[in-house]
């Protein structure tokens, strides 16, 4: 089945890959792991243990592959890269002579 899930740390598509998403499976472009709550559909940095799936247990590392049984890949998870952020950081350091 056709998806539209990119990777949630380099935004590469994950479309090629079946749902769902095993446990030791990774992206192919950077390699990191895709069964872990970054991108999870209950992933939700404001909530109680950063989960909106109350009977879970705590999963410390959110970037790793766990073994949650409420894992559900979902697309949106890809945030890129604050543009504006680091042309400031840059100015800055041009500034400043780092």
């Amino acid at each position: 089945m056709a998806h539209d899930i990119d990777c949630w740390k380099c935004g590469a598509s994950l479309a090629a890959m079946a749902l769902p998403f095993g446990r030791q499976e990774r992206c192919k472009a950077c390699g990191t792991d895709l069964h872990c709550c970054r991108l999870c559909a209950h992933y939700d940095p404001r909530a109680y243990q950063q989960c909106r799936e109350s009977t879970v247990e705590e999963v410390r590392n959110k970037e790793r592959a766990n073994f949650c049984d409420h894992y559900t890949p979902v697309a949106g998870t890809f945030k890129g890269t604050d543009t504006a952020a680091d042309a400031a950081r840059s100015e800055l350091d041009k500034l400043f002579g780092n």
